[in-house]
């Protein structure tokens, strides 16, 4: 086997508007090139389930090689791929600017993007990654809180389970009583520190998820942003960023909502607000999957510039000493879980080094998890990869675990209420679950 590439990993461009990019032939090749070369490494096998049924496949064979496994089976590779970019950013030592130019994320897209053309994607999924859609409700007096009543039933879990193929036994996120940008205060103006390095206006993207469901989330941001000093403004208009429709392969919705987002996002990135969102898939899709499907677009590269992670842009702030660092309630014992879409934005642990800070003026004692949760989006409350998604969790569960923290904690809210749901199966519980931005606010002394 050749030396790997020793290299940081530079990823192309996807070729998405090229007529070969939806050749299925020329898809299936590929396929078959880049599945033995990872036949012949493995070192992705703890990862997600596509490595394992990749594997199997393989060894199955008369001859224990790639070229003896019928080509529809490599449909059961990229169903188990949820694009969680960890075997790309963490483990594959053949991706570019190596020869063997490998980026098995992104082929997996190409495939599942293919296989949406063809019609071959359930309504059920369609509609499970419509996230706009489904928190529609969100807010509505009296419908929201009838919705959430239904939704907790076994009945409405059966149904759920024989229309939209979820697992009556993954949890689901509640509709919030008041969404997000309707209950915020839209803007907060406050004197700007001359001579600072980190942008001196912050512009909110919401998302959808803090917007429909978890609004405290988004209100907890703001109270930190508040506390020090730093004007916001949340962002005139927004549609879903994409990430649930990438990860079914509808291109076409993605492109839709970007056109959507990006001339906004454009206007605060060129105005010099630095642009934040609380979900790290959110983040992500407009710090590397957009673009890359549109490397040509001004806008959208100007987003990326400006997109911050939130921890990412208040440790910056720390270390320009424009931070405030009076915090007055203890933590006690943290388990800080890092997701997936956090950890290959390549910005470091900032969460983590937030905690560490906390912890030098009040009692923090944290045990930080680096490990894929298996929630993943959509994939986790499938009925069909509902049970893997317990599977490739009960590691962190168990770490999540250790000391018994007084509270759980990650910045992928969906990987939160996960694991959650995972430890209390363990019957290992915390006594809390709470997103990092809502311990900030408590480390302050905020209400």
């Amino acid at each position: 086997m050749r030396e790997g590439n020793l290299e940081a990993p530079t990823r192309h461009p996807l070729d998405w508007k090229s007529p070969d990019f939806w050749n299925e032939q020329s898809a299936l090749k590929e396929m078959e090139r880049v599945f033995d070369i990872c036949h012949g490494c493995r070192r992705c096998v703890s990862l997600c389930q596509s490595f394992p049924t990749l594997f199997d496949l393989v060894d199955e064979t008369e001859d224990g090689e790639v070229h003896g496994v019928r080509k529809e089976a490599y449909w059961k590779v990229v169903d188990q791929c949820y694009l969680c970019d960890l075997c790309y950013m963490t483990k594959c030592p053949y991706t570019p600017p190596h020869e063997w130019n490998l980026d098995f994320p992104h082929l997996m897209l190409r495939a599942k993007a293919i296989k949406f053309k063809k019609g071959e994607v359930h309504a059920s999924e369609k509609f499970l990654a419509s996230t706009d859609t489904h928190g529609s409700f969100a807010g509505i007096p009296i419908v929201v809180q009838a919705v959430n009543a239904v939704n907790r039933t076994k009945t409405a879990r059966k149904l759920m389970d024989s229309a939209l193929g979820v697992h009556p036994d993954a949890w689901m996120p509640e509709l919030a009583t008041k969404r997000f940008r309707w209950s915020a205060e839209k803007s907060k103006s406050t004197v700007v520190t001359n001579g600072q390095r980190t942008p001196g206006k912050v512009a909110i993207f919401s998302t959808c998820y803090v917007n429909y469901n978890e609004p405290g989330i988004g209100h907890d941001l703001l109270k930190v942003l508040a506390h020090n000093d730093i004007p916001y403004v949340i962002v005139d208009k927004e549609s879903c960023c994409g990430m649930p429709k990438l990860e079914l392969g509808d291109l076409d919705s993605v492109a839709a909502q970007k056109e959507a987002n990006m001339p906004v996002l454009a206007k605060y990135a060129r105005e010099g607000y630095a642009i934040l969102s609380a979900v790290p898939s959110c983040t992500l899709m407009f710090k590397q999957e957009l673009p890359l499907m549109f490397p040509g677009c001004a806008d959208t590269q100007a987003v990326k510039k400006a997109m911050f992670d939130p921890f990412e842009y208040l440790v910056a702030r720390n270390k320009d000493g424009l931070l405030k660092t009076d915090f007055k309630q203890a933590l006690g014992k943290v388990s800080y879980h890092i997701p997936c879409h956090g950890r290959v934005q390549n910005i470091g642990k900032k969460t983590e080094e937030m905690f560490k800070l906390i912890g030098q003026a009040v009692e923090v004692k944290l045990n930080t998890v680096e490990r894929c949760s298996g929630h993943a989006g959509t994939y986790g409350v499938k009925k069909a990869y509902h049970p893997v998604a317990m599977k490739i969790g009960k590691p962190v569960f168990k770490a999540m675990a250790k000391d018994e923290p007084d509270y759980i904690s990650s910045d992928c809210a969906l990987a939160g209420h996960h694991i959650a749901q995972g430890m209390q199966q363990a019957g290992t519980p915390a006594k809390a679950l709470q997103h990092p931005l809502s311990l900030m606010r408590m480390a302050y002394g905020l209400a």
